[in-house]
């Protein structure tokens, strides 16, 4: 993530009673991500996350009604945020922008809550759509706007399967941010973005100007 912003996406509050305190959803969110870092989804607990955060398991509950929907909240807490889709005026510039931002999520919180959660996704639809909608469409709609300016100025020829590219964006990337040994020599911002460019530009076709 490019910002350390947390949104309210937790429950509606009731309309009778003292009012939500914004604070204590930020605090609860926060002990949510760590709580998952430490001891992922299933060693995670309610009753550790309200400890963490210095609130009630009542408060919590009051906010969220089941581990799955604090879980679910805290995703869409930390949605993926890649920042505005600039048009730098030519293709290699529009992806070398759009593969630094990515590689700036995954180092972040959305990155490091992704890496928690990933496993439960696999049989956990309602945690498996969120994620969808937080973190792969986001990418999907700047790539397809990328490959969509890039076909008009003439750069590339029109792309038969877009959504092909998205996953040749996200398998390396999170391959190199998820997979790969800190042994192995990775380091957080270590130039994946660039060393990625070249070979999407090759596969993409594209015809400098």
């Amino acid at each position: 993530m490019t910002t350390d912003h947390v949104p309210d996406t937790s429950a509606p509050a009731t309309p009778r009673g003292r009012p939500r305190d914004a604070g204590r959803d930020r605090a609860l969110v926060d002990a949510t991500l760590t709580e998952l870092q430490i001891h992922g989804y299933s060693g995670l607990t309610t009753a550790a996350v309200a400890r963490r955060a210095g609130v009630s398991t009542a408060t919590l509950y009051r906010r969220w009604r089941s581990k799955q929907d604090l879980v679910v909240g805290a995703a869409q807490a930390w949605a993926e945020n890649l920042g505005p889709d600039h048009d730098t005026g030519t293709l290699p510039g529009d992806l070398a922008a759009l593969l630094g931002d990515k590689a700036t999520a995954l180092e972040g919180p959305s990155g490091r809550l992704l890496r928690a959660v990933l496993g439960e996704a696999a049989h956990n639809s309602a945690l498996a759509d969120v994620l969808f909608e937080a973190f792969v469409l986001p990418l999907q709609d700047r790539v397809l706007a990328v490959l969509e300016r890039a076909v008009h100025r003439g750069e590339i020829p029109p792309v038969e399967d877009p959504l092909v590219v998205v996953e040749m964006v996200i398998g390396p990337m999170v391959s190199h941010t998820f997979l790969l040994p800190a042994s192995e020599g990775r380091e957080p911002g270590d130039g994946i973005a660039d060393r990625l460019l070249p070979y999407l530009l090759r596969a993409l076709g594209h015809r400098p100007g």
